[in-house]
């Protein structure tokens, strides 16, 4: 049986490790040309925005949806990352976004999972080894409406310890 394994990607490293966390997402090629910023928070919340411009604008004038799920794809996955440790392995394995209205403007996501989450998946990890999470975010606009609502379910896994 092979070893799961969740190998960080040289180039991610060696840009998060340079720059920080959220200025590295400068250098994503997919955030660069959709024009997303990251924003950390503290430890348990990321920000997304994303002004509309060109480059990531629809046929019609508004926000691309595969940029507004772009936006909030990655965020859950490394709050867990960050949070769990390394002996824990994190992976997407479902998602969905639902389109309200369309985005125009700057839109924004926060991502958010309180202490008291991780807290509860060590002890349920410790119990059954391997479990899936559902965890959802809106998209708003600057009046503050929902533009659009994600949904990604994770599987989380204890490694064995060796």
């Amino acid at each position: 049986m092979r070893k799961l394994e969740q190998p960080v990607f040289p180039r991610w490293e060696q840009l998060s490790t340079k720059l920080g966390f959220d200025q590295a997402f400068e250098h994503f090629g997919p955030y660069q040309g959709a024009n997303v910023k990251i924003k950390t928070i503290d430890a348990y919340t990321v920000e997304s925005s994303m002004a509309l411009v060109e480059t990531n604008t629809n046929y019609v004038g508004t926000h691309f949806g595969g940029s507004l799920y772009s936006m909030c794809d990655p965020f859950f996955m490394f709050l867990l990352m960050e949070n769990l440790g390394k002996d824990y392995i994190v992976w997407d394995k479902a998602a969905a976004i639902e389109f309200i209205k369309p985005g125009t403007g700057t839109v924004t996501a926060r991502f958010h999972i309180p202490p008291q989450e991780f807290e509860y998946l060590k002890a349920e990890l410790a119990r059954v080894r391997k479990l899936d999470r559902i965890y959802m975010c809106e998209v708003k606009n600057e009046a503050g409406e929902v533009v659009a609502r994600m949904q990604k379910t994770l599987y989380i896994r204890l490694m064995k310890k060796s």
